[in-house]
């Protein structure tokens, strides 16, 4: 029995624009949200051809700011399959009350999108004294919360971990790196700094392939000192399908590939335990899941 598959990075985007209004953080939507938008459906579809088992959906932020109805709605048709990483806008005052209205409808991750391509530049946002409620509520209850960030971000977030010390942070995109520098990666000290942490935790998407063939710097050198240094049960693959092109089963075989100098039982970390870790939930088999086979 193949081990588990689970994505914990790809977005979803409906076309009906009258039940899902469009939104974007930012006030313009991101183009491949507009370009080459992915149904749940398809996504299911997707999952299917690529081999991949399960997925914690993120919501798609430049498309639907903090409205995370159609997220929830996939995970409504197709809890066997899926579970929701949502946002919610931790300054306002009902943001302890948001999240957990979320949580009630099936949100089991909090995504904070502190930049991005409809938001550049590394925002501070997320250390202001009104984002405190919402820290310490997501810490109390083991929410996890993924930080869309740069590494230009790392001292605002370690601030925040040193006042909630317990709380899990996942990176997305592996906080961006500059991997240039040579094999030993000097430029991404920060980033293995943070690992010395147990409860950050490092989403490995197509980002990072990016960043090394910007470098000019080889696969086989980063992955297995990025596994030693942080340990493959605090890293998860992402694809982020469909934001990077090439459709799903590509962004997979690219992540394979580049793994391939690291252990079968890091793989089977990165792959799929530490999204289980993660999102329980994806571990579990429901009653749904058995009806829907």
């Amino acid at each position: 029995m193949r081990p588990s598959v689970i994505d914990i990075h790809p977005h979803v985007i409906s076309t009906d624009t009258a039940r899902y209004p469009r939104a974007p953080l930012g006030g313009h939507q991101s183009d491949w949200s507009a370009e080459r938008p992915v149904s749940y459906e398809q996504l299911l579809a997707d999952m299917a051809e690529a081999g991949v088992d399960k997925a914690a959906i993120v919501q798609a932020s430049t498309c639907y700011g903090h409205d995370n109805s159609y997220v929830i709605d996939a995970v409504a048709a197709r809890p066997d399959k899926f579970t929701a990483v949502g946002s919610v806008d931790i300054l306002a005052d009902d943001a302890v009350q948001k999240i957990n209205a979320w949580i009630a409808r099936g949100l089991t991750g909090l995504r904070l999108f502190t930049t991005g391509s409809t938001m550049p530049g590394q925002a501070t946002w997320f250390t202001d004294p009104k984002t405190y409620p919402a820290w310490a509520h997501a810490e109390q209850i083991g929410l996890p919360v993924c930080m869309q960030m740069t590494q230009d971000g790392i001292d605002d977030l370690q601030a925040i971990i040193r006042r909630f010390p317990k709380i899990r942070i996942v990176l997305d995109h592996l906080a961006r790196p500059d991997l240039s520098g040579g094999k030993d990666f000097p430029n991404a000290a920060r980033l293995f700094e943070l690992a010395e942490n147990p409860n950050i935790y490092f989403k490995l998407t197509v980002r990072a392939l990016e960043a090394l063939e910007k470098a000019n710097a080889s696969a086989s050198d980063f992955f297995p000192l990025l596994v030693s240094r942080i340990g493959a049960s605090q890293i998860a693959w992402g694809s982020n399908h469909p934001a990077s092109p090439g459709g799903l089963k590509s962004l997979l075989d690219r992540a394979r590939a580049a793994l391939s100098d690291v252990s079968a039982e890091d793989r089977a970390w990165i792959f799929g335990g530490t999204a289980q870790r993660l999102y329980p939930v994806l571990s579990e088999t429901s009653g749904a899941e058995a009806r829907h086979g």
